[in-house]
């Protein structure tokens, strides 16, 4: 293969689940999408470019910059916020870990994933790199995501490997092979290296470690890679998504890859994706919203008896550990119900502010959050988020009860443009240390008018707070 063409790359597998997705990927173009889907892009860009400059103030972001410092110079992309200049696989690789650290960024709630935390950062990494317009990155980032939400709505066991980053790295693949212009051929080659190069533990999530953000980082960093093998002339794999040893069959118990194959040019998963409108898990949002609702109804730290959540196995698997005796963990503690719902409850909201060392180790919160469990309810699809029901006993026997269909930030229950940009507003401040109303306008109008840009290399100057 030494020195071989890319293009001279060949396989006789064209009926792989590889090589369908790889002629979706080639052959879309912004004229397919839906308004929907283009809407999502724009939004997402912005709220995934704002998590992740909150994401700078993460507790270990600074330890990973420095560890990319080690990997080579360069000065093709920028760091979100910060603004070191890196080669654009670091760079994409540190913007990655920004973007989940802080666990703000946007989720698919039906694949178990965040579609766009590896996507975004890859393509704007490559569009600092060699310039993109913003036809192409819309069109790349939304099939990007149909790639990667597809495969994990193929699933339909419980989550085992961290789907953001398997998952993800496949949408990563998808969305820089279409912003190079790679051919359906070429893209099915990088798949198997997409395959070769997919890792995610669900142990980093159990314990609740910076290895859970640092896998997506890997995934974005990954894509470059495998892309770029295939275009030196690599071949890949061509079952690398249904193969005996495909991603499907060792990553995933059980699965229906068919009718998200039949949905392709029908379905856009970028329209299907969530906001996060709280920085912890997305399984604990169900929590937090009952808590507020039954606050307004009377329900204070103070009356509180004991309170339970009934969910279904997804949300208990995911968030329904008991709180850890101090010191507790962050990234621990973001993934806790009964720590995050204990905030809601004392504080009214859970925001970026909330994962300090003082409320962290706060007597009172691991008191209260004690008194607050999750069980498993009637629900028995592994991917289900909803229904939720709350049922508060108080102090003096009183019993409050609440129960949701929909979680907020939904496409059925979406942020209102205002709450959108508040959230994105506060990230950005959280994340540069005050706030800068000209570059938060810069960001929220070039991702307004996101198909129209001549280089999206603007947005990553930008988020490195470049206004030049």
């Amino acid at each position: 293969m030494s020195g071989q063409s890319s293009e001279s790359i060949q396989t006789d597998a064209s009926h792989t689940a590889a090589q369908k997705l790889a002629q979706h990927v080639a052959s879309t173009t912004l004229a397919d999408l839906p308004p929907e889907a283009i809407q999502a892009v724009r939004n997402f860009t912005l709220d995934l470019i704002g998590v992740g400059i909150a994401g700078t103030r993460s507790p270990y972001a600074e330890g990973v910059r420095q560890a990319a410092a080690k990997w080579g110079d360069g000065t093709q992309a920028n760091v979100f916020a910060t603004g070191e200049a890196l080669p654009a696989p670091h760079a994409a690789f540190v913007n990655a870990f920004q973007a989940h650290a802080l666990e703000f960024d946007c989720v698919h709630e039906g694949a178990v994933l965040h579609p766009f935390t590896v996507v975004v950062p890859v393509l704007l990494a490559e569009a600092q790199r060699v310039g993109l317009r913003g036809e192409r990155y819309v069109s790349a980032a939304a099939i990007g995501v149909d790639v990667a939400a597809g495969l994990g709505v193929a699933a339909k066991s419980q989550i085992r490997f961290f789907r953001p980053a398997t998952c993800g790295l496949f949408g990563a693949v998808a969305a820089l092979s279409h912003a190079r212009g790679l051919s359906g051929d070429q893209t099915a080659h990088a798949f198997g290296y997409a395959l070769a190069f997919a890792s995610g533990t669900m142990q980093a999530h159990v314990e609740g470690t910076p290895a859970l953000a640092a896998s997506v980082a890997g995934a974005a960093r990954s894509a470059f890679v495998a892309v770029d093998l295939v275009e030196a002339g690599l071949p890949g794999p061509m079952g690398s998504i249904d193969g005996p040893f495909g991603y499907l069959s060792l990553f995933e118990r059980d699965t229906a890859l068919e009718p998200v194959m039949a949905s392709l040019g029908q379905i856009w998963r970028a329209a299907e994706v969530s906001w996060k409108p709280f920085p912890s898990g997305r399984a604990s949002h169900g929590g937090i919203d009952m808590i507020q609702d039954l606050a307004r109804q009377g329900l204070t730290a103070d009356n509180l008896d004991h309170l339970t959540i009934s969910a279904p196995p997804l949300i208990h698997h995911l968030v329904g550990r008991p709180i850890a005796p101090p010191p507790l963990e962050v990234n621990y503690a973001r993934l806790c119900l009964p720590y995050v719902g204990a905030i809601a409850l004392t504080k009214g909201d859970v925001g970026l502010t909330d994962f300090t060392a003082d409320w962290l180790n706060d007597p009172a919160i691991h008191a209260l959050a004690a008194r607050i469990q999750v069980e498993v309810n009637e629900v028995t699809e592994a991917s289900s988020f909803v229904p939720q029901s709350a049922r508060a006993v108080l102090k003096d026997g009183r019993v409050l009860e609440v129960a949701i269909d929909k979680l907020l930030g939904t496409p059925q229950r979406p942020l209102s443009r205002q709450a959108h940009l508040a959230k994105f507003r506060a990230c950005c401040a959280f994340g540069f240390g005050r706030a800068n109303p000209e570059l938060e306008d810069a960001l929220i109008e070039a991702t307004d008018h996101l198909t129209e840009l001549i280089d999206v290399g603007l947005l990553g100057r930008l988020a490195a707070g470049i206004l030049s």
